[in-house]
């Protein structure tokens, strides 16, 4: 029988190493894939992922277990990859890669092939620059709702406000979302 959540984290408070061992394997994957797309960085994220399990460890005092552990977690994560975007002065900047290089390298062998990058990857930094417009809370919303389908009212758990709120704060965001990208949409070639 698989021990809950609560139950590890009451062996892990009891200096149990094997305990919060189960919680990081439990949760690293989860968490691993919001701080990848809160940074859009894999080294970022791991660093984001590695810093979330040590503060949580730290606080582990802090969690009270009456809460769900995993929202808790993505709380902390979600923190941890904005203190790391607000840290490099590159608050939600998307890396993405350049077709100009795939060009220079070969790797674009034919004119459709080439054309598909290059929209592609002017699609990516349409979305990116779009992206960088929304505040932290957006961004988070918008990130946990339609890339982690997470429930909205795990959504305003993890964000610390009221249920109306996040639906809101989602809301806004694709609205904003629309709203930046609908030029790009319409000058598309695909829509021409």
């Amino acid at each position: 029988m698989e021990m809950t959540d609560v139950t590890v984290v009451s062996r892990a408070r009891t200096g149990d190493p094997d305990a919060f061992r189960l919680l990081v394997e439990r949760h690293s994957q989860p968490i691993f894939r919001v701080a990848y797309r809160m940074t859009g960085n894999e080294h970022d994220a791991d660093d984001v992922v590695q810093e979330t399990f040590l503060r949580a460890y730290r606080q582990l005092d802090r969690f009270e277990e009456r809460a769900n552990f995993g929202t808790w977690l993505h709380r902390i994560a979600i923190n941890c990859a904005l203190d790391l975007l607000r840290a490099r002065g590159r608050m939600d900047r998307y890396y993405g890669g350049d077709p100009e290089d795939a060009e220079m390298n070969g790797t674009i062998r034919s004119e459709p092939e080439q054309d598909r990058l290059l929209i592609s990857a002017e699609l990516r930094e349409q979305v990116a620059a779009a992206m960088e417009r929304l505040s932290g809370n957006e961004r988070t919303a918008f990130v946990l709702r339609h890339f982690e389908g997470m429930p909205v009212e795990e959504i305003g758990k993890t964000l610390g406000i009221q249920v109306n709120a996040a639906k809101h704060t989602i809301f806004r965001a694709v609205r904003k979302l629309r709203q930046s990208l609908e030029p790009f949409v319409r000058s598309s070639p695909c829509n021409t």
